[in-house]
């Protein structure tokens, strides 16, 4: 299907351009659609800058911006340890060993010894990581035979086009179809992405509603931690980065404890530029493997994934899901930005009322 970039301004109705600042708008760009909220800018939705799209940058309440800036922008107030895993880009989704039924992702040292790094991958890859990162580790003396057998399975998750977009002085929404394409282009798994902004309570809202659909045959999403709807932090806000940052999630549990753990809701909160900030990320009750488990990590990283289990503990059973051909699987987030804790902003009563949401 043809690329169909939205090629006018979605601006708010005739009748409600005199209350133009207390509404949404939408904007094409070069890159994709920047939102803004009250004349002011929110975030932009990227679309062809790496091997997926993400969104970058974001916006909380009071004008912080409330992501990483690397390895989009450099920027001096992040030191050179918060410059890390350069596929970690604002919002974005993605999936470590993803393909059809017979695509398999090596497992054993036996599997991976065989790699040279020239082999054609085919029928599925890696969409969590980008070529980025592993052109890093080719660099790097200890890490250059892996990246050079990990970096002909970089997959990508292509912007095919918007279906819809449009905003008023409620919300704007931006709905896209994406194509999952092996290394060699070929198409294995599709996706529609609904993305919802909004304001509730003071707080800025982006609702994230996913369908992967088995458009070309049996999908496998195979039982990994790199895998899920992710965003990174704000450097400053990290955990590691001692400044006061804190993890906590619906149970209770901070900071390391709340890595791999189920949870309704979670929250990462600290300074942002002289400010106390957070972003509270919700599970809905109707997403798949609810409530999902938390790739949180202390340095920065913000992962919901329902994917992985036993590779969040021994014990635990095998994750992988398999999709047979023509069915369908849906997970459905809120990340909201707001000022303060979790416990001042009331995150268990916000998610509450998400969870009432028909979805």
């Amino acid at each position: 299907m043809k690329h169909s970039l939205i090629t006018t301004i979605f601006a708010l109705t005739a009748a409600s351009l005199h209350a133009a600042d207390s509404g949404f708008t939408l904007e094409k760009n070069d890159h994709g659609i920047s939102v803004s909220v009250n004349g002011k800018a929110f975030a932009s939705y990227v679309i062809d800058q790496a091997n997926k799209p993400y969104l970058w940058p974001i916006y909380g309440p009071t004008g912080r911006a409330m992501t990483r800036a690397y390895p989009m922008q450099d920027v001096s107030s992040e030191p050179k340890e918060q410059r890390d895993h350069p596929h970690h880009r604002g919002i974005t989704f993605g999936h470590e060993s993803i393909g059809g039924g017979t695509w398999k992702f090596p497992d054993t040292k036996e599997e991976w010894s065989a790699i040279t790094g020239e082999e054609k991958h085919s029928g599925g890859g890696d969409t969590w990581h980008e070529r980025m990162t592993f052109e890093e580790f080719m660099q790097n003396p200890k890490l250059a035979l892996r990246g050079k057998q990990r970096l002909p399975m970089v997959a990508s998750i292509r912007h095919r086009e918007f279906t819809e977009a449009k905003a008023d002085a409620e919300k704007a929404t931006i709905v896209e179809l994406c194509d999952y394409l092996d290394p060699s282009g070929k198409r294995f798994l599709t996706e529609e992405r609904r993305l919802t902004f909004r304001v509730i309570s003071e707080m800025r809202a982006i609702d994230v509603d996913q369908t992967f659909i088995a458009t070309d045959g049996e999908v496998r999403f195979a039982d990994r931690k790199d895998a899920g709807l992710s965003i990174r932090i704000p450097s400053s806000m990290a955990v590691d980065s001692k400044q006061g940052g804190q993890i906590i999630n619906s149970d209770g549990l901070t900071d390391k404890d709340a890595w791999g753990k189920p949870a309704k809701w979670c929250d990462y909160h600290g300074p942002v530029e002289g400010e106390h900030l957070g972003i509270a990320f919700l599970n809905h009750p109707a997403s798949y493997r609810y409530p999902t488990r938390w790739h949180v990590r202390t340095y920065g990283l913000f992962t919901a994934n329902p994917f992985a289990q036993h590779d969040y503990g021994s014990t635990l059973p095998d994750g992988t899901t398999m999709l047979k051909p023509g069915e369908h699987l849906k997970l459905h987030h809120r990340f909201l930005f707001h000022t303060g804790d979790a416990a001042k902003t009331k995150i268990e009563a916000a998610w509450q009322q998400y969870a009432k949401e028909t979805k």
